[in-house]
């Protein structure tokens, strides 16, 4: 019995995984490189791939959240949302009695 539901979840889980990841190293590369980090090529690889959650977050958030701070916010409003994915597979694999891992 097939379930694209749960592969759906799946995905959009595993996107979220990897733009929390993004966004992690985004931080920590920027406290290594400090104030150098605009010339670090990984820095600006990870400006890419950030890039769009960041600017959603940005439209989001209101004006009174500083411009630095909202990779922070995106972190954090993607973790919950993990979480939240990680609940509704939950819920799924329940209600038809899979074993989901």
């Amino acid at each position: 019995m097939s379930h694209p539901e749960l592969f759906m979840i799946g995905v959009l889980r595993a996107l979220v995984e990897v733009a929390m990841l993004f966004l992690l190293g985004q931080g920590l590369l920027a406290l290594l490189a400090g104030s150098r980090r605009h010339n670090n090529t990984m820095y600006k690889l990870f400006l890419i791939v950030t890039g769009p959650v960041v600017k959603l977050v940005r439209k989001i958030t209101p004006r009174l959240i500083i411009d630095r701070h909202v990779p922070v916010v995106a972190f954090f409003l993607l973790f919950w949302l993990w979480l939240a994915l990680a609940y509704w597979k939950k819920l799924y694999c329940d209600q038809y009695l899979l074993q989901c891992f």
